[in-house]
């Protein structure tokens, strides 16, 4: 069974480190991707049907998002990756996808670099979310130049 690396598409720059790191490994382990979009709820319920709107376009912006996402992995790393959207809070859903895909074998994610630290599902390793994963996690530093990355996955 190919080896399955599962990314995580969100809206910071360090992303782009991520799936240059998972492209590389992609292509050096004959291995597949999957691009996760995790839609989370909107706090703004009061009114549904602006509730219900706010998700359509948020699910329609992702859907985008990624098949742009999946172009550029498939010219990088010579295959087209799996891509999935899916609603609902992040972690919760990562735990799902890995539990109902065997194959996915490690999940990747972008350490942030701004003063707030890592990032919320970096931070999160270390209590229940992390307890929770069946996989490995490679947390991709955000200062790696193309060399580094080149290096780290042959």
């Amino acid at each position: 069974m190919p080896r399955t690396f599962l990314v995580l598409v969100d809206d910071t720059e360090e992303l782009r480190m991520a799936l240059r790191y998972a492209c590389l490994r992609t292509r050096t382990t004959a291995g597949r991707m999957v691009l996760l979009r995790v839609v989370e709820p909107p706090d703004f319920q009061h009114f549904g049907f602006i509730g219900d709107k706010m998700q359509s376009e948020a699910l329609g912006d992702a859907e985008k998002r990624l098949q742009r996402l999946a172009a550029e992995v498939q010219k990088d790393s010579g295959r087209m990756p799996m891509v999935m959207v899916r609603q609902g809070k992040t972690t919760d859903e990562i735990v799902a996808i890995v539990q109902e895909d065997p194959s996915i074998s490690v999940l990747v994610l972008a350490a942030g670099k701004g003063k707030d630290g890592p990032g919320p599902l970096v931070k999160g390793l270390a209590g229940s979310f992390g307890a929770r994963l069946k996989v490995p996690v490679l947390v991709v530093p955000p200062h790696l130049t193309d060399e580094d990355l080149q290096r780290l996955t042959t």
